[in-house]
């Protein structure tokens, strides 16, 4: 029941009144809602059904990380990260307050704040649309007809209205006398809508009804809203310091429109995460990688970069899929780059390409990268014949250091002139093999193998476990990027077998095909699958050293692959 005197209010929190009537001291009163309003301020009020489901999800990366060893360097980050995210933490990831940015550039449509006003925010903030076609599945319409733009509107209208009253509804604040507001409200984790920028840009083609507006009811107020507007949220508590643009002006993207003051820092991952978003991380971990990879294999044969590259058609098959399922061209190509089994080259191409799906892909990579050892080993067999298998490769011949060392320099400077855009990848790649290689600069070699990546895999992995949160994670588009990651990582893996054994038509020395599965570019752990199945098939073969070559250059190969699509795609 809610506010009946003499009683708890379990969905509405008041402070209890004391019945006349009742023979209750009244310092058990108070006690009473001393302990209510603890357990209104603790978590347990945030806790839904999703939240638990991430928390088994978690428990399987816990569990494969540690009981089968599965790249627990990385699982371990990852999985404690969204544990993280899916509990209602305040200093972890919370942002600070600060300026609050246009979205877009166009007209300042409405403002729902005033100056002083003091801002709350709940203690688990939940994903909102930026814009209001996102609530629908898709913005276009099946049929480019008056008719069924009209209709596709006509729905906009009623979900714009119902959407407009749920926010009001779970934002609106008490009044003073109702106390908290409704403990039912606390798990939406729905922050404060600040304004409504509408882009000056207009939309076209199939898209051309997003121009059209309607009424709809929002704090007292009636709005006219557009299925392209914009939508600017509180990230954020904090006091309103100023107001720098009023209703009706115009805005540029980017630009600040309200600032915020708070005493209140970010929380500590807020500032970890800016090395993923500000593209730190990865290359980072390319300098450790190089530092970590002997090229000598590939140097000494290197008809295993065919191999390498025979990998990528995994990339350029699942980016073909992503688009035929209705994913666009820059999200398509980031999901494909999830073939290459790559997490910072699959970080930093959809950081650039699709940072609203930066998250599940950065998962989804990963994960794949440690699902290596059971992904790949049935595509093996099935592929290959036992003969296949038993193919024994002659020893590679030594690879002198100014070979090494000259091969650093050319790859440098061939890629960025080919492909400027993976410059950050491939130089530090690079350089970080150069300073192993040279010999003389044994400090900063160990450094990059030890320390600097190992300090940097645990921030990594646990800011992408931080993006795991149960809105993003657990929707149709995410299971649509893990589904078509499997893909992608399938592809590559048994295009590179098959381009061993069609190598071998025309080789006198044959290529053991295992080795071609080593193209994608988890290194070393693709390399380590190809050997463990040679040595089952054979004990006495050891291809350890040979599927070095294509996995060191399917590295490569996809960073090549990323710059490309980063390239002719950013503008898209």
């Amino acid at each position: 029941m809610r506010g009946s005197p003499g009683k708890i209010c379990f969905l509405s929190y008041k402070k209890a009144n004391v019945n006349p009537r009742s023979a209750r001291p009244k310092n058990f009163t108070q006690m009473l809602n001393q302990l209510l309003e603890i357990l209104t301020d603790s978590g347990l009020f945030y806790v839904d059904w999703k939240m638990i489901v991430m928390w088994v999800v978690v428990g399987v990366l816990f569990y494969l990380a540690v009981r089968h060893q599965f790249e627990p360097l990385l699982l371990i980050p990852i999985a404690f990260g969204a544990l993280l995210a899916n509990l209602p933490t305040f200093g972890v990831a919370n942002k600070p307050a600060g300026d609050i940015a246009s979205p877009d550039t166009g007209t300042m449509q409405y403002v729902f704040v005033a100056e002083q006003d003091s801002l709350s925010s709940p203690r688990l903030l939940k994903d909102q649309h930026d814009t209001l076609w996102r609530l629908f599945s898709d913005e276009k319409v099946k049929e480019n007809s008056q008719e069924a733009k009209d209709a596709k509107f006509a729905e906009f209208e009623a979900k714009a209205k119902e959407y407009f009253a749920k926010v009001e509804k779970l934002t609106a604040p008490k009044a003073k006398e109702e106390g908290k507001a409704d403990l039912s409200f606390k798990g939406q984790g729905m922050p404060q809508l600040l304004a409504i920028v509408r882009p000056e840009k207009k939309m076209e083609g199939e898209r051309d009804w997003m121009n059209k507006s309607c009424k709809v009811q929002f704090k007292g107020r009636e709005l006219d809203v557009s299925p392209n507007d914009k939508l600017v949220w509180l990230n954020s508590e904090g006091v309103v310091d100023k107001i720098n643009f009023k209703e009706g002006e115009h805005v540029a993207k980017n630009q600040t429109i309200i600032e915020l003051k708070s005493p209140h820092a970010g929380g500590l991952y807020h500032y970890i995460s800016l090395g993923v978003l500000l593209e730190i991380f990865p290359p980072i971990i390319f300098l450790g990688v190089g530092a970590l990879t002997d090229f000598g294999p590939l140097i000494a044969n290197p008809k295993t970069l065919i191999l390498g590259g025979a990998a990528q058609f995994g990339v350029l098959a699942t980016l073909a899929c992503a688009i035929g399922i209705g994913f666009s061209a820059p999200e398509a190509a980031s999901i494909g780059i999830i073939g290459g089994a790559d997490g910072p080259t699959s970080i930093f191409t959809s950081n650039k390409l699709a940072p609203h799906l930066m998250a599940p892909i950065a998962v989804a990579a990963y994960s794949y990268m440690a699902l290596v050892p059971v992904i790949q080993p049935p595509l093996m067999r099935l592929f290959t014949t036992e003969n296949e298998r038993k193919i024994k490769m002659k020893s590679l011949r030594k690879v002198g250091k100014l070979e090494k060392l000259i091969f650093c320099v050319f790859v440098t400077i061939f890629v960025i002139m080919l492909v400027p855009d993976c410059s950050a990848l491939i130089g530090m790649l690079m350089f970080g093999n150069f300073i192993k290689e040279s010999g003389v600069c044994e400090r900063l070699s160990k450094c990059a193998q030890n320390e600097l990546i190992n300090i940097v895999t645990i921030f990594l992995g646990s800011s992408v476990g931080l993006t795991m949160t149960a809105d993003r994670f657990l929707n149709s588009k995410t299971l649509f990027i893990l589904g078509l990651g499997v893909v992608a990582f399938m592809i590559s893996t048994v295009a590179g077998i098959l381009m061993a054994k069609f190598m071998n038509l025309f080789l006198k020395e044959k290529i053991n095909p295992l080795i071609g599965s080593a193209g994608v570019s988890a290194v070393p752990m693709a390399a380590r699958v190809s050997h463990v199945e040679g040595q089952k098939a054979d004990p006495s073969n050891f291809l350890l050293m040979h599927a070095m070559g294509p996995n060191v250059a399917g590295v490569i190969g996809t960073a090549v692959v990323a710059g490309y699509f980063i390239s002719t795609l950013k503008g898209m």
